[in-house]
């Protein structure tokens, strides 16, 4: 059974759905990213983060997550996490980090390419 909600990672239109889950701390991180860009580093921080938390890469079509959809599995994911909000805002630090050296390692590579043309 397929359901429309499903997408084959976390969707970036949940951001604002997710603000009221926790607290200040949370919230105040949300409405941040929220306010970013599509393609702004913390705005794919964020949606890597939740893709993590979600384990999204390894959704499946027929599993009971993808069957109930993203938006129900992104509340529950957030709302279920048991660490702190701070937990949260470290875990997308670093996220943070992650995204900032892949990209720094994507234009390297791509200099390189044109370097050579």
């Amino acid at each position: 059974m397929y359901n429309q909600d499903t997408d084959l990672l976390f969707p970036p239109r949940l951001i604002p759905a997710l603000r009221s889950l926790r607290g200040a701390v949370w919230q105040e991180l949300v409405d941040k990213v929220a306010a970013q860009e599509p393609a702004a580093l913390d705005r794919l921080a964020f949606e890597l983060l939740m893709v993590r938390l979600g384990s999204c890469a390894s959704c499946q079509a027929d599993s009971y997550k993808a069957m109930h959809g993203c938006t129900q599995c992104a509340l529950q994911i957030v709302r279920r996490f048991r660490g702190s909000d701070h937990d949260l805002v470290a875990m997308f630090q670093q996220a943070l980090q992650d995204v900032a050296r892949y990209l720094e390692k994507t234009r390297k590579v791509e200099q390189s390419e044109s370097d050579y043309q």
